[in-house]
């Protein structure tokens, strides 16, 4: 490889110290980085020299110099979300997500915009949705994929049936080459050609195009597919005369083998403001398949199916299992969209297409609300989520995952497909764009043997074969990179492909463009991330079970596949820190991917004491926002903690971790003596030299214990006796005595017998942000030890606290999964509004027609509590809401910690504080979570009050 000239350390330091003297934008050299930009989200590992994230224009322009100058490849990146290899390179990873992501105008009347290469296509379309006009293509990636990204990739989606692929949207684009030329590109070519200058705009570099537009025209027309979806390959046809000789849209697709971009301008297309959802049901995928093109006679927005495979898989995993319920009969089924600007016109539309395929044998679902119609896309989104790691099997792989054929011969790619993986003994689940003939899968692969990449590698070419024969394309969505860029001459033929090497030549005769990609690309099966050459290092034993996961840490943090949804900034927890910094190393995904790396021990030391691991997890909040909301399901929390117990081990910690980690204990003392404590603690010369030398923030005042502790002043039953057991969480037993109180009381008021353990214990909560977890074992041993006696009868257990309630469910079985009563008390653990609807609960009182807004706590949301919290609410009367408010940034002791301080502010600017603003005078504000209540008072907020007692109010 090109990069291989620069890979000594010498080499490759001296063009991090160039670059760092010429660039205002990020210069990331060190092994951490370079460790999680070795991947996208594709089957390749490769590492790159470094990583530059330009400022603005200038400063792209000056990475290329520099680059140029010391012979260095570069590879531009977006999101990090290529599943061809395209997006990882042993070279200069330019990202272009971090600092250029302005929206330079939006013109509603031409239905066009400017943008730089970072904007997220759902700034873009929020940006166009006020004039009734959208950005077409929109990939399942939508909420953080970056424009760059989808022009370097020739992106679709599933709007593309109606709007085109971005090559069909794009109608300027400013680029740069390798040797410095910058052009502006599109249908501004002609005139630059009447120019007498026009030599110094790069006029050489399109006299070499358009002699090989001339020179194999015939061939183009010949050869390229004319199906909807052919994205492999270079956009030759673009050049021909009928097309306009369109070089800015010629270069889309080209996956940074050629220039890279700094400035697009995009066609908009209107934005149907009525949409209807005509749900079909088939007995089987195949059926669906075949029955496309009749269904494309009506004029659709969308077309997209799934199977029952999927559908399987989503129940095993438990993923989004409601949405299953709106599914009519059958087992394989489609999406058909349909909108106009008149709601009647798209009423009649949705009824016409359900008739019509109703005659046709189809059982029909038609869905007219927004928010059903939206669950049902959840099931086609899925996909990813669902089938990359299905429960009890082996996880799947992208490798042939996005070809595309006519739609008249959908049926038979499919069923030809599904007779190969009989032959090869892989399977997989069916999902994708029906319409354009477009369907995606992942499959069984076997990398981890030179058996297994042999098989791959067979399958991939016949595959590819019968793609042919059928008139396809080997990519309709996902490119070519280095998955199939060496099957193109079975595509395109000899011929052809010397064409797209005279095209890459043309603008980049250094061949240092993302080189080994798309064309002379590297060998499918090489460079693979867990191919035969990959090695895990076992470091000593975890502390937690990872029974999901094979007791394997490495297995947890391979759940990563790399989609980038940590990177969505617009809905959502996950990822704080990086909605805040918007650097790589703090999304779920960068800190997954190194501590992937660290157990590989090849570029970052396969060590606990890794202190590239340990900088990255150091803005984690632990909020397990990624536990729920990451679509495999990665649980930084827990990898964070387990981290943290082996990095300490044998050694002291900082002093916050005991002032923050043994707050539990603190708090048994202080609650002792409140008003003690509260003098100790409070803003004057004593508590401020206490708070420093605890290395906590000096902004932030101590919580203040209650006059009386939950458990001291609660009238219990005695121990034994109870139909309900209320836990006497440490923040509701010191500091929130109000929230436990009225927990009893709404109970009782439903003549419930509520036993309060007398006895002191602690989950442990603050533990496990500082990795102690040997305490935090011995303390839920004393846990189980306390509620053994209610559990072993079956009691239920009522938590008031959010994270202690995540606790009991999740980190107890973990870390105590060698005793059976950890499983049993964490299926018996329940929220408040979970209990209620358990046992049939209705109120005394109702508040007909109040509203009460809701923000979770992110542990809750995590364990899917949520929901009850809602249906307990509406039983009460209530409209009640739940507030897209994200993380508070408090997450427990996060922003305590005097360095922390800072960002955790700037993460409750971000939606916490705006969202609670926006609560209107006289609904209801609940706020369950402590850490989010405190993070409003501190702040200046609005508080709100805990669930209980806002229902103890309806329960008299």
């Amino acid at each position: 490889m090109l990069g291989m000239v620069l890979l000594l350390r010498g080499s490759r330091q001296a063009l991090a110290a160039e670059l760092r003297r010429r660039l205002r934008g990020d210069v990331w050299f060190d092994d951490g980085r370079r460790a999680i930009y070795a991947t996208d989200s594709s089957n390749y590992r490769q590492v790159p020299l470094g990583v530059a994230c330009p400022a603005d224009e200038e400063d792209l322009a000056e990475v290329l110099l520099v680059c140029r100058e010391a012979g260095a490849p570069v590879t531009g990146r977006g999101a990090g979300t290529s599943l061809a290899g395209q997006a990882c390179n042993e070279t200069v990873i330019v990202d272009l997500s971090r600092h250029l992501t302005k929206i330079l105008g939006v013109d509603p009347d031409a239905r066009t915009a400017r943008v730089q290469p970072g904007v997220v296509l759902d700034d873009l379309r929020a940006a166009c949705q006020p004039y009734g006009i959208t950005f077409g293509p929109d990939p399942a990636t939508h909420a953080w994929c970056t424009i760059g990204g989808m022009i370097g990739n020739n992106s679709c989606g599933t709007h593309a049936l109606y709007a085109g692929k971005t090559v069909d949207n794009v109608i300027d684009l400013t680029v740069h080459t390798y040797r410095g030329t910058r052009l502006r590109l599109g249908e501004s070519v002609a005139r630059w050609q009447g120019d007498p200058g026009w030599q110094s705009h790069g006029g050489e570099i399109l006299a070499d195009i358009r002699n090989i537009a001339e020179r194999y025209a015939e061939l183009i027309r010949q050869r390229y597919p004319a199906i909807p979806r052919r994205v492999s390959g270079y956009n030759l046809d673009e050049l021909l005369p009928e097309r306009g000789f369109n070089v800015a849209r010629s270069l889309v697709g080209s996956e940074s083998t050629c220039v890279l971009v700094s400035e697009a301008t995009l066609a908009l297309a209107p934005s149907p403001v009525h949409r209807r959802l005509v749900v079909l049901g088939y007995r089987d995928i195949y059926a669906a398949a075949d029955q496309v093109p009749a269904l494309l006679d009506h004029e659709l927005l969308g077309l997209e199916g799934f199977d029952s495979v999927l559908t399987g898989q989503m129940r095993a995993a438990g993923l989004n299992v409601a949405d299953l319920d709106l599914l009519p009969p059958g087992a394989g089924w489609l999406l058909a969209e349909v909108g106009a600007d008149d709601a009647g016109e798209a009423q009649a539309r949705a009824e016409s297409l359900a008739a019509a395929a109703g005659a046709d044998g189809a059982s029909v679902v038609l869905l007219t609300d927004r928010a059903r119609q939206r669950a049902a896309w959840r099931i086609r989104e899925s996909g990813l989520g669902a089938t990359s790691r299905p429960r009890g099997g082996q996880p799947n792989h992208e490798g042939w995952e996005d070809a595309a054929v006519a739609p008249a011969r959908l049926g038979e790619y499919l069923r030809r497909i599904r007779d190969l993986w009989g032959e090869y003994g892989y399977s997989g689940a069916w999902y994708g764009h029906f319409g354009q003939g477009c369907v995606h899968t992942r499959n069984n692969f076997d990398f981890s043997s030179a058996r297994g990449v042999t098989k791959f590698r067979s399958y991939i070419e016949h595959a590819a074969d019968i793609v042919v024969e059928l008139g396809g394309s080997l990519s309709g969505e996902h490119g070519d990179g280095q998955a199939r860029g060496e099957l193109l001459g079975k595509m395109y033929g000899p011929e052809l492909v010397q064409a797209f090497g005279e095209f890459k030549a043309a603008w980049d005769p250094d061949g240092r463009m993302n080189p080994g990609k798309l064309v002379d690309a590297r060998p499918l099966d090489a460079d693979l991330h867990y191919g035969p050459a990959h090695r895990v290092i076992d470091l000593s034993p975890p502390a937690f079970a990872f029974a999901k996961d094979g007791g394997s840490l490495h297995t947890a943090v391979s759940r990563c596949v790399g989609v980038g949804a940590c990177r969505r900034t617009d809905t959502g927890v996950m990822c704080p820190s990086f909605r805040v910094t918007r650097d790589e190393k703090h999304s779920t995904r960068g800190r997954a991917k190194l501590l992937g790396e660290m157990l590989q021990g090849e570029v970052t030391p396969a060590s606990w004491r890794n202190k590239d691991v340990f900088d990255a997890l150091d803005l984690c909040l632990s909020c397990k926002g990624c536990a729920a909301e990451c679509p495999t399901r990665v649980d930084l929390a827990a990898y964070k903690a387990e981290f943290l117990s082996h990095y300490y081990q044998g050694r002291l910690r900082p002093a916050f971790a005991y002032a923050l980690g043994l707050v539990p204990w603190l708090a048994r003392a202080g609650s002792r003596v409140p008003r003690l404590a509260n003098a100790l603690l409070g803003d004057h010369g004593v508590g401020r030299l206490g708070k420093r030398l605890a290395g906590v923030s000096a902004t932030r005042p101590v919580p203040r214990f209650a006059p009386a502790a939950f458990r001291r002043s609660a009238v219990h039953a005695r121990q034994g006796t109870g139909s309900v057991v209320v836990w006497p969480d440490t923040f509701s037993d010191a500091f929130w005595p109000g929230r436990a109180s009225a927990t009893v009381a709404v109970l009782q008021s439903i003549g419930e017998s509520v036993a309060v353990p007398s006895r002191w214990g602690c989950c442990g909560r603050p533990l496990y942000d500082f990795g102690m977890l040997g305490l935090a074992r011995r303390a839920l041993s004393g846990v189980l030890d306390i509620l053994w006696p209610w559990v072993a009868a079956g009691v239920p257990v009522v938590v008031p606290e959010p994270s202690c309630l995540a606790v009991f469910r999740d980190e107890l079985p973990e870390l105590l999964a060698d005793d059976p009563r950890a499983a049993r008390v964490g299926g018996l653990a329940r929220s408040l509004s979970e209990h209620l609807l358990a046992v049939g609960w209705s109120p005394g009182g109702a508040r007909a027609g109040a509203v009460a807004f809701v923000h979770p706590h992110c542990h809750l949301r995590a364990i899917g509590g949520q929901a009850a919290d809602l249906a307990v609410l509406e039983r009460a009367g209530y409209r009640a809401e739940l507030l897209d408010s994200g993380c508070c940034g408090l997450a427990g002791s996060f922003g305590f910690r005097r360095e922390h301080d800072a960002v955790s502010r700037q993460i409750a600017a971000d939606r916490f504080l705006p969202a609670i603003a926006a609560v209107p005078d006289g609904a209801e504000l609940i706020m369950d979570g402590f850490s989010c209540a405190t993070q409003a008072a501190h702040l200046g907020a609005r508080a709100g009050r805990s669930l209980a007692e806002v229902l103890i109010e309806v329960s008299r």
